[in-house]
């Protein structure tokens, strides 16, 4: 023992903790019957609602048509979207009908029907106008093969003729 005073007592380091690896995201389940879910955005109506009211300036038929062949003009490259574009519409309020001459070609007015919208609304300034297409039937036409059939349908056009080919005693089976 010594003399100066009690005997140091060993010193023990303390045991250092050991540290769990912080995550940046807390664990959570995931349920999988909230992922089949559809719900309607509610952020995009509330977006709408907040915007303010809507654009719904009157525009006539040549307004569109200078707006449908300005955005057609764009188009130009893609020549099918723009032989679509230069089909004939109709125009009921604000909705316009575009007649189509088969399901390809709705399929193709689909694909880009979001930016004729847009664009139409942009430039009428009205949010209301809406692009819809309507498959319309092509006119059955008679096809003219035959001598005879040139001359019956020539017969309709100049009623006249049937006078000439009786006085002159033409024949039209040659």
């Amino acid at each position: 023992m010594n003399a100066s005073g009690p005997a140091p007592t060993p010193t023990v380091a303390p045991q250092a903790e050991e540290k769990k690896p912080v995550r940046a995201t807390p664990r959570t389940t995931i349920n999988v019957g909230s992922l089949l879910k559809i719900e309607p955005k509610k952020e995009a109506a509330v977006a709408a609602q907040a915007a303010g009211p809507e654009h719904t300036e009157p525009f006539t038929l040549e307004m569109l048509h200078a707006a449908w062949e300005e955005f057609a003009v764009t188009r130009r490259a893609l020549q099918a979207e723009y032989h679509l574009l230069s089909q004939p519409f109709d125009l009921s309020g604000t909705r316009i009908e575009l007649h189509l001459l088969s399901p390809v070609q709705e399929t193709m007015l689909n694909g880009f029907k979001a930016d004729l919208i847009g664009f139409l609304r942009t430039k009428l300034k009205n949010d209301l106008i809406q692009v819809t297409g309507v498959i319309r039937a092509a006119d059955e036409k008679k096809m003219i093969y035959t001598p005879r059939d040139k001359f019956e349908y020539l017969q309709g056009k100049i009623p006249i003729l049937k006078e000439f080919k009786d006085r002159l005693g033409l024949d039209t089976d040659f």
